[in-house]
């Protein structure tokens, strides 16, 4: 059998996990089938690597993933780091100073950069429940005393978009803003996506952007669909996304991921057997 991608690329947050942070038997069936086929299968999140690691090690996932919103190539089986950005903090103090200038004043959150860096909360800012670690702090200027990967921003009136188009403009080509989920805006190195990550991630593994099939839900996603070789969003995906996919698919509550996937291993054309092979 020859699978059509050499790449499967999977977003994690609302695309290969449910809503209760598991991955169903039938999207790990899907994948193991597609990897079988030749297929590489790479995570592609925004979470930092300690907010990913404990899911890829539930999966028995020991391949590359990208983390961080590209910033971070991680090698799951060896627990290794094997590059990482930072943002420099002087240029997002100056971004939020000029987004504050224009809405008001936000709730910040950061997120320290390394294998085992904490995510700050500073006052005000809602986090999401649910398992992952945070570290609540008093004073926001603690957040800008160590390497940070990112920063995280919240308005009081703003809804997500809002936030995300009106501080796009207020920065400029200071630094990056994406909208990686609900109440997740975040400020990100100038030039840094899912798809600069994948790539560097992709170039180790020895395939390109025309081997890939990429899979997400969310706006932070559509570098990576302009990357790949054929974007799916997922039914549950924003309308962003939507706009840009090859494809929509079943939500990630539906086995969106494995619906394509069963689709292309049943369409593929089975490899002849050469003359000089003994039939299995």
């Amino acid at each position: 059998m020859t699978f059509p991608y050499k790449l499967v690329a999977t977003d994690l947050d609302g695309t290969l996990l449910r809503g209760d942070d598991t991955v169903s038997e039938r999207t790990r069936e899907a994948l193991a089938a597609a990897t079988a086929a030749g297929a590489a299968h790479i995570i592609v999140t925004g979470r930092a690597v300690p907010w990913t690691r404990h899911i890829l090690d539930d999966l028995g996932y020991e391949g590359l993933a990208v983390c961080g919103q590209g910033a971070q190539v991680y090698h799951a089986g060896e627990h290794k780091l094997l590059t990482s950005l930072t943002l420099d903090r002087q240029l997002a103090g100056l971004a939020l100073s000029k987004i504050e200038a224009e809405v008001g004043p936000l709730h910040l959150a950061a997120s320290r950069d390394g294998l085992e860096g904490e995510v700050l909360v500073g006052p005000g800012y809602q986090v999401q429940e649910g398992p992952l670690p945070y570290l609540f702090v008093d004073d926001a200027t603690e957040m800008w005393t160590a390497p940070l990967n990112k920063v995280y921003i919240q308005h009081p009136e703003l809804d997500d978009d809002a936030l995300a188009f009106a501080a796009r403009a207020a920065v400029g080509s200071l630094v990056d803003v994406v909208m990686a989920g609900a109440g997740v805006v975040e400020i990100l190195p100038l030039g840094l996506s899912k798809a600069t990550g994948l790539s560097l991630a992709a170039r180790r593994l020895g395939v390109k952007a025309a081997d890939t099939i990429a899979f997400g839900d969310m706006p932070n996603d559509i570098p990576m669909f302009g990357w790949a070789q054929h974007g799916v969003a997922m039914a549950n995906a924003h309308d962003d996304l939507k706009a840009v996919a090859h494809e929509i698919t079943a939500s990630n509550e539906d086995d969106g991921i494995a619906v394509v996937l069963e689709e292309l291993l049943r369409s593929a054309p089975v490899q002849p057997v050469r003359q000089d092979e003994p039939v299995r």
